[in-house]
């Protein structure tokens, strides 16, 4: 296997099998779908579409994203490059070999920009856009690298992610990648990405509570890390 997914997902059910499906040259990826906690037919259906499913019940973006990162550990090798996408079917999974064909031209981490790529009217509510604009202005003054999106398709060598030796738990995990990366002086590189309306409703951007509370994190994240 040449490029490990890490997906992780809560209540999917109904995109899971489609984001697998469309994963482009699946013999040469090996898709973990980290179910966070799903009281719905996640896992089954993520199993069922061909994907090996870890399970972490410990609610978070980051928990999920860790428990992928640790099974990645427990192999004898691991794959030599990491992509990391939502499993609300919103990113196109298609565009997964554009962004491994920059890790392939040398970047360690390689962000799919929704901001530079083209969306679906309602796709990316005003929060987001803004929350998106915000985060890149503080990161390009406070560590001089342009910053268009925090969005969670990505792709990282996976000896620069062990790097990094990631520790957010939930909101601040995108972020805290890109900050720790680029402090440390990987080699970073964005390409657009198209975004659509996702299956299902949001578990952060769907509601005021978890909208609020990623900005304050994201925020904090990129204080904490410029320091």
């Amino acid at each position: 296997m040449r490029t490990a997914v890490i997906i992780p997902a809560f209540n999917e059910e109904g995109s899971i099998g489609k984001v697998i499906a469309d994963i482009p040259d699946k013999d040469n990826k090996l898709v973990l779908v980290c179910n966070n906690g799903s009281t719905d037919s996640t896992a089954e259906v993520a199993q069922k579409a061909g994907a090996t499913v870890l399970t972490e019940n410990r609610k978070g973006y980051g928990y999920a994203c860790l428990k992928g990162i640790d099974y990645l550990k427990s192999l004898s090798s691991a794959p030599p490059t990491v992509v990391f996408m939502d499993g609300d079917y919103s990113d196109y999974p298609e565009d997964m070999n554009r962004l491994l064909a920059e890790i392939s031209n040398g970047f360690d981490l390689v962000i799919g920009s929704r901001a530079l790529g083209t969306h679906e009217r309602g796709a990316m509510t005003i929060p987001q856009r803004f929350g998106n604009w915000l985060s890149g202005v503080m990161i390009n003054l406070m560590y001089g690298q342009k910053v268009t999106d925090l969005g969670p398709f990505r792709a990282i060598k996976w000896q620069k992610l062990l790097e990094l030796n990631m520790q957010d738990k939930t909101y601040g995990w995108t972020v805290e990648m890109q900050a720790k990366a680029i402090k440390k002086g990987f080699s970073y590189h964005e390409i657009p990405v198209d975004y659509r309306k996702r299956i299902g409703k949001s578990k952060v951007s769907g509601t005021v509570k978890g909208t609020l509370l990623a900005g304050i994190k994201i925020i904090y994240t990129i204080i904490k890390y410029a320091k």
